[in-house]
């Protein structure tokens, strides 16, 4: 089944995140654990994780990309 990443509220005051680096590439196996992506937000790049098994399919947001909270910046394809 395929499923969404969402941009993560970081931080109380957080609003939008920008995307500074993705860690893995399309095509990539992922377990929940897995560090994705680094989040810049004003105060600090923060490392996010997966929290699914599965296969990354596709990029919505890429690095450099401003993204509101909970919009979609990927999709994996989980195992279930």
């Amino acid at each position: 089944m395929k499923k969404e990443v969402i941009m993560p509220k970081i931080g109380l005051d957080m609003d939008e995140g920008t995307i500074s680096s993705w860690i893995v590439k399309v095509g990539d196996r992922v377990k929940e654990g897995d560090t994705l992506v680094e989040i810049e937000t004003d105060k600090a790049v923060t490392e996010v994780q997966s929290t699914m098994n599965g296969t990354l399919v596709e990029i919505v947001a890429k690095e450099g990309d401003t993204v509101a909270i909970t919009k979609t910046i990927a999709w994996i394809e989980t195992d279930d």
